[in-house]
């Protein structure tokens, strides 16, 4: 027996040997293609490098993040009649007139310019940041991921559930399939033109002529261009597009759930919505986490979407990046700007898989 035990030791520390021999090229790979980049990224967001050019670079520290990341919140005074002694209040609106915001946020060693006012507890505050565009660009994509992401996760749970009801070797299902992955099959570019044109301005537009007809507005609705349209007009041309993708794994999940235990459910009496919440739901966890962090990794790095609809006049984290890149050539800061990225990236992957409770098996 000692004999036979020091075999198999020997022959499992073999394999071992042979799995890391194997494993090897793609390690270098990895390395090559994803920890080497990462790593270059990261020392440069510690320097002022400058993109294609000669120019010497020099390090910087913490410099490039802190232009990224600083925000200050500041009280706004009401302005006093000398003559009163009162705050003076706006002869149109009746609302008491505040200092202006420019001269309260700090210039000194840099400038904030504002982002927002709030008000609360009766005293009027601004938010101020050293770079306002990249803070919104951060609250815009972590608005549209968490908008997106639970959107498509609802749709493609119920598209999912609709479609796995059908046989699967009759023809209705291939059918739905099929109809399904058309808007996640057509190119981003594609599609965001198509819903550019959808969201004109004018009547020529579809949703204003179709609102212009209903009696709901006049037909020249900005839906790109107000701000507070552009955002549910990101929403929808991604959940349009991408629903399909997030219901495509699913269904994957609901096939690997063996139909004996429905059988054994519907024995016990437990209706369709018990089985759904206490059979398939769980059951689907580890599915559903998977479809949750591979949309929130597309939905945190959005690029052409709001590249290609919105350009210069909103930002995604991304396209910041991009625009920081390519048009200031600030190659050290927009390489900070992507380090920012992948810790968020980072944590919301870590939260999803925690909150959903995968774990090794």
């Amino acid at each position: 027996m000692p004999k036979i035990k020091q075999l198999l030791a020997n022959w499992r520390a073999k394999e071992e040997r042979t799995a890391y021999i194997l494993l090897l090229p793609t390690f270098i790979v990895i390395i090559t293609i994803a920890i080497y980049p990462l790593f270059s990224v990261f020392i440069s967001s510690f320097t002022d490098r400058v993109f294609a050019s000669s120019a010497p670079t020099q390090y910087v520290g913490l410099q490039n993040y802190k232009q990224l990341l600083s925000l200050t919140i500041k009280e706004l005074n009401p302005v006093i009649d000398p003559e009163t002694g009162q705050p003076e209040v706006d002869p149109e609106t009746g609302e008491v007139i505040y200092e202006n915001p420019i001269d309260v946020l700090p210039t000194d060693p840099v400038r904030y310019k504002k982002i927002n006012e709030f008000t609360l507890f009766g005293n009027k505050y601004v938010v101020g940041a050293t770079d306002p565009d990249f803070i919104l660009s951060i609250k815009d994509t972590i608005v549209f991921t968490i908008s997106t992401v639970i959107l498509e996760l609802l749709l493609g749970l119920g598209i999912a559930l609709v479609i796995n009801s059908f046989p699967a070797t009759g023809a209705t299902r291939a059918i739905l399939m099929a109809v399904m992955l058309i808007p996640w099959a057509i190119p981003t570019a594609v599609s965001s033109r198509m819903w550019e044109f959808m969201f004109g301005p004018t009547r020529t537009g579809f949703f204003n002529t179709i609102f212009w007809y209903l009696g709901i507005g006049d037909g020249q609705i900005p839906f790109l261009t107000d701000p507070q349209y552009q955002m549910p007009c990101m929403v929808i041309i991604d959940v349009w597009k991408t629903t399909s993708f997030m219901a495509l794994l699913i269904i994957a999940g609901l096939q690997l759930i063996p139909h004996d235990l429905y059988e054994a459910a519907d024995v016990d009496g437990a209706n369709r919505w018990r089985q759904f919440w206490s059979l398939t739901l769980p059951l689907l966890r580890p599915t559903i986490a998977v479809a949750l962090v591979f949309r929130t990794l597309d939905a945190l790095r959005v690029f052409d979407l709001f590249q290609i609809v919105l350009a210069q006049s909103r930002y995604s984290m991304a396209s910041f990046t991009y625009y920081e890149l390519i048009n200031n050539r600030a190659m050290g800061y927009s390489s900070a700007s992507s380090v920012i990225i992948f810790i968020l990236i980072l944590i919301f992957a870590m939260i999803y898989i925690r909150a959903v409770g995968v774990r090794a098996q």
